[in-house]
């Protein structure tokens, strides 16, 4: 982008995830002031950096994907290029049926273009029933269909139960019978639009992308944890004149008169919103571009002038800070409904330990175990393992939507189960030096079916008023280079260009985040 004076004045981001930070970068690019308030005391959201045993590790998301630019470009302009690293092993499996099972290949998302690409995972019975597809009559997706529904439908319920399940629920934290198809695997809902056959589509989208010869990693991970690319953005937002204030909730959005109408109460009043946080600047000095009805937003006993917001912040607070000025998309916000999980990480001695190659496993939820998946991180990534000889650290997840009872042990628990999983699955016994467990409370967004007509409606609403967008994880994927596709189209939007927004609401970004045993 050009750094051009093009930008929409003075704007005010609220959220100060990797959507809101992307977002506050890329305004800055188009010259304009940028104020980011976040609620919490930290930066990055769902990217949290930690320790362990003295490790550096991920306690939230730990890899990006790399098919899509966004995210891998984003660090490189933050300064991480030199620390941009592929898994060292990128071999997964199964812990289904009793045993851990090779992850097989030749799949999306879980559904085969044969039945022989499964052979292991499912049963004679479960593979006899893939083969029916081609001879079924066509199932009508509409504007929209479950996956698990419409998979179940064609390749019988094994196949969800045993593959589409553990690696949608690696990403949603969902029910693959209530999750989305449209949203959550578009390549998949558009092409079962234009076949009969789900094996059949399966193999073109198989094609297509042989034809397209994508090379490079599928994933890529950052030397130090994927939650230092917030920590490095923000310093970056710094660098060039951003503001960031953290531990400052916004608690008032609103619309003010035009510019030339305000009174006394206007923009001046205790308005900062300027990196240099002179009273009155944002008021001061003439807004670059075009500008539109401005608005004042309070946070901290502070009371900020904008010319244009961007709200990058979970659906529920959304809603909240909506509901003055847009209340049909508050509405439609609040009805968004969040999974919630805890992350638990293990770090272990590596001469008590021996865990089987690869990157870790998955767990179908139909295996009845309590850990839906884990991830060998020190044999994951190398630099983990580099950097601690003599540790092993290993993750594992708990909790999918709908599951509340696992959250709501101690971390003592947790920790527990974990460990009898482990050993069930992997055979490991040892005693763990130290262990750590992460709640992400309402942590991701689910995508129901219909979600893709949701979000087309709040951004609808949204578009009415001027210098107004919203981005995150709850409109166009889950993933990091998702959310930052979502945050620049909102930068976009508030220049007046409404294309990116346009696309992304008619063809979701289909964006894993990375989750454990990818």
């Amino acid at each position: 982008m050009s750094g051009s004076r093009t930008g929409a004045g003075h704007v005010v981001v609220i959220g100060a995830g990797i959507a809101g930070l992307a977002a506050a970068h890329r305004l800055l690019e188009r010259g304009a002031r940028v104020t980011v308030m976040e609620a919490s005391d930290r930066v990055g959201g769902k990217l949290l950096p930690g320790e362990i045993a003295g490790a550096r590790v991920d306690l939230g998301a730990e890899s990006l994907l790399a098919r899509r630019p966004e995210a891998v470009a984003l660090a490189r302009e933050a300064g991480l290029a030199d620390r941009l690293q592929p898994p060292a092993t990128a071999t997964a499996s199964l812990w289904t049926r009793g045993a851990l099972r090779p992850m097989p290949k030749g799949h999306v998302m879980g559904v085969p273009g044969t039945a022989s690409a499964l052979a292991g995972v499912l049963s004679d019975e479960g593979l006899a029933r893939i083969e029916r597809d081609a001879d079924l009559p066509r199932t009508e997706v509409g504007d929209d269909v479950a996956v698990g529904e419409y998979v179940a439908a064609r390749l019988g319920h094994e196949v969800v139960d045993r593959l589409v399940e553990p690696l949608l629920g690696g990403v949603y934290a969902g029910d693959a019978y209530r999750l989305s198809m449209r949203s959550a695997v578009p390549q998949l809902f558009q092409a079962a639009r234009t076949h009969t056959s789900l094996t059949e589509a399966v193999r073109e989208i198989q094609s297509r992308a042989a034809t397209a010869q994508q090379t490079g990693p599928v994933f890529m991970g950052i030397q130090g944890g994927v939650g230092t690319l917030p920590l490095a953005v923000a310093e970056s937002v710094r660098a060039r004149g951003g503001e960031i204030l953290t531990g400052t909730p916004v608690t008032d959005l609103r619309r003010a008169a035009p510019p030339g109408r305000q009174g006394s109460d206007g923009p001046a009043a205790g308005g900062t919103g300027a990196a240099s946080g002179e009273p009155g600047h944002a008021a001061s000095q003439p807004a670059a571009g075009p500008t539109h009805a401005l608005w004042r937003v309070v946070a901290g006993g502070r009371l900020l002038a904008a010319d244009a917001v961007i709200v990058s912040v979970p659906a529920p607070a959304a809603a909240a800070l909506l509901r003055a000025e847009a209340p049909a998309a508050a509405a439609e916000l609040a009805a968004v409904e969040y999974a919630s999980m805890a992350l638990v990480t293990l770090a272990y001695r590596r001469a008590e330990t021996r865990l089987p190659a690869g990157s870790g496993f998955l767990v179908p939820p139909v295996d009845g175990r309590t850990i839906k998946a884990s991830t060998f991180a020190s044999q994951k990534w190398g630099w983990i393992g580099d950097e601690n000889p003599g540790l092993v650290v290993v993750r594992t997840s708990v909790g999918r939507y709908g599951e509340t009872e696992i959250l709501g042990r101690d971390d003592a628990e947790l920790v527990e189960v974990s460990r009898q999983d482990l050993k069930a699955a992997t055979g490991l016994d040892a005693t763990p030096v130290e262990a750590r467990v992460t709640r992400w409370d309402g942590g991701l967004p689910q995508y129901p079916v219909g979600h893709h007509a949701r979000v087309a409606r709040v951004r609808e609403h949204v578009a009415e008023l001027p210098g107004l967008a919203v981005c995150g994880a709850v409109y166009d994927g889950v993933g990091v280079p998702a959310c930052i596709a979502s945050a620049y189209a909102a930068v976009d939007q508030i220049h007046g260009d409404l294309r990116a927004v346009r696309q992304l609401t008619a063809h979701p970004v289909q964006s894993l985040h990375g989750g454990a045993g990818e």
